[in-house]
C-alpha cells in the first residue's frame, strides 16, 4: 500500500477549501458549534489528507487530538465521536470534490 500525499495542482486549495466546509457544516448542522469550530481549528487545521488508490482519500491527523484542544470542556468519548464524524465527513467531501 502506497499513500501519495495530494499535491498542489491548479485549483486544488479552493476544491480542498470547499471539502473541509461542506464537512464543517454537514457535522456543524448536528452537534455543539464550540466543539465543532474547536476540532476545526485545533485539530483538523493540522490534519494531512492523502489519498491512497485503493482506499481512496484519508485524514492523518496529529498526535493527541484531544490534549490539543482548548477553551472547550467535553469528555473524550464525546469528542471522539465528534471527531470521528467529522474525519469521515471531510474524507467523504474529499472524494466528492477531488473525484470528478
Amino acid at each position: 500500500m502506497r499513500y501519495i500525499p495530494i499535491g498542489p495542482p491548479p485549483g486544488f486549495l479552493p476544491k480542498l477549501q470547499q471539502a473541509y466546509r461542506n464537512a464543517f457544516n454537514r457535522v456543524n448542522e448536528r452537534y455543539d458549534s464550540t466543539l465543532v469550530h474547536g476540532i476545526d481549528q485545533q485539530v483538523l487545521d493540522e490534519s494531512e489528507p492523502f489519498y491512497d488508490d485503493e482506499e481512496g482519500f484519508r485524514l492523518e491527523l496529529p498526535d493527541d487530538p484531544y490534549g490539543r484542544l482548548t477553551d472547550v470542556v467535553v469528555e473524550e468519548e464525546r469528542f471522539e465521536t465528534v471527531l470521528e464524524e467529522y474525519v469521515a465527513a471531510v474524507e467523504t467531501e474529499l472524494e466528492r470534490v477531488f473525484g470528478d
